[in-house]
């Protein structure tokens, strides 16, 4: 992404319409790396593995926990499981944090985000 990195990418919440090359497309556009899609934008993201997701890492989304219900991490190809410290960091602000590889937390996404719901999701690209 190219200009101001505290603008967002995208101004709102939007399907994933496609990912995979190391990037993904929503939205008419297509993004190279990782996204942090937040209900009011959709954000660049410079995590590229889960082993560095941390409370640093998702600030955007505990300064949005308000308008967040379910986290939704998408762990790239591989499975990760979240240091006991971050699961009640956002415990605490009221938002549940599920992971899953990042081609079912895409889908799952979509189909958060048609229903409406309160959801974020960090999404690590993938090959």
């Amino acid at each position: 992404m190219a200009g101001d990195p505290n603008a967002p990418h995208f101004p709102r919440s939007a399907p994933i319409d496609a990912y995979g090359k190391g990037g993904f497309a929503f939205a008419g556009m297509s993004h190279r790396g990782s996204l942090l899609c937040l209900p009011d934008a959709i954000w660049a993201w410079d995590v590229t593995d889960p082993a560095k997701i941390d409370r640093y890492s998702l600030d955007r989304v505990f300064a949005a926990a308000n308008s967040i219900d379910t986290l939704l991490v998408g762990t790239g190809t591989g499975l990760w499981l979240p240091p006991p410290q971050l699961r009640q960091a956002l415990k605490a602000v009221r938002v549940v944090l599920d992971t899953m590889q990042t081609g079912p937390a895409v889908r799952t996404y979509n189909i958060m985000i048609g229903e409406r719901r309160r959801v974020a999701a960090a999404l690590i690209a993938v090959p």
